[in-house]
């Protein structure tokens, strides 16, 4: 499997804009979802987020809310998150990240999540509702970073210069900028003002950007190229999905011409 830099490098030679999609683990069923991420990196996603569910999930939009509030219906848990990431990792040979909220890696407890995220093959985090004000009393990025645990830096256009200049000593892999407040999902147009703030935040932290939240089309990922370095696409998939009878034809179908727009920078 290969590293979040080995990955991002590997782009950068190529010249184009890399891709990640996500997955709901256990939506809508287990199988179904370990399923989903296989076809996603078949089609030609760089990255794959494989989020933990939670029952509040805030920074999600009705779909992917949706596919978290069902998955732990069905059963799904931390510990078949790591057997999944375990078991997937053995078959794809790009990296894998956990997306999940911090109320699931405290209960865990800290630490024990870190390690076992590691040994599962993890190979980066991104937890949202964690600001890095709160390291002194949780110890979120300590122990992520005694095992060699990237954590993936988030920030809106809410974010201030102030805020990515506290979060750039703990940044690592790359950062992911949300590129709308509110929640995610599918949008038909990109936010005008992005490309100032994508400036602003590379100027703050010298490494690539991940750019989410209401990207569902090539147009968008076609727009991206140049200004990011790596478009993030999750509602619009799953949305393809359920609106095609669950159909992992579609997703893959989907997933390709995503990756087609992302050449050519």
């Amino acid at each position: 499997m290969k590293t979040i830099d080995e990955q991002l490098a590997k782009i950068k030679s190529e010249n184009r804009l890399g891709l990640m999609t996500h997955a709901v683990l256990g939506y809508p069923t287990l199988k179904e979802s370990k399923d989903l991420v296989r076809v996603s990196a078949s089609a030609g996603s760089d990255f794959i987020e494989l989020q933990i569910p939670f029952s509040d999930p805030m920074a999600d939009g009705p779909t992917l809310m949706r596919a978290n509030q069902e998955a732990i219906r069905q059963g799904m848990r931390v510990a078949n998150a790591f057997q999944a990431m375990s078991e997937i990792n053995r078959e794809v040979d790009i990296p894998l990240l956990f997306m999940t909220y911090f109320n699931i890696v405290f209960r865990y407890g800290v630490d024990a999540f870190c390690e076992k995220a590691k040994k599962s093959g993890c190979a980066g985090l991104i937890v949202p509702d964690v600001p890095v004000e709160e390291e002194a009393q949780e110890h979120f990025t300590e122990a992520a970073q005694a095992v060699d645990l990237p954590i993936i830096r988030v920030f809106s256009p809410a974010s201030t210069e102030e805020r990515y200049a506290l979060n750039a000593p703990y940044a690592r892999g790359f950062t992911y900028f949300a590129s709308r407040k509110g929640t995610t999902g599918a949008r038909a147009n990109m936010p005008q003002d992005i490309e100032r703030h994508l400036k602003a935040l590379r100027a703050a932290i010298n490494l690539p950007i991940a750019v989410g939240f209401g990207i569902s089309s090539p147009e968008q990922i076609h727009f991206l190229r140049g200004k990011a370095d790596v478009g993030v696409v999750g509602s619009a998939l799953l949305n393809a999905y359920e609106q095609a009878g669950k159909s992992a034809r579609v997703v893959a179908e989907l997933t390709a011409s995503l990756r087609a727009a992302c050449n050519d920078i």
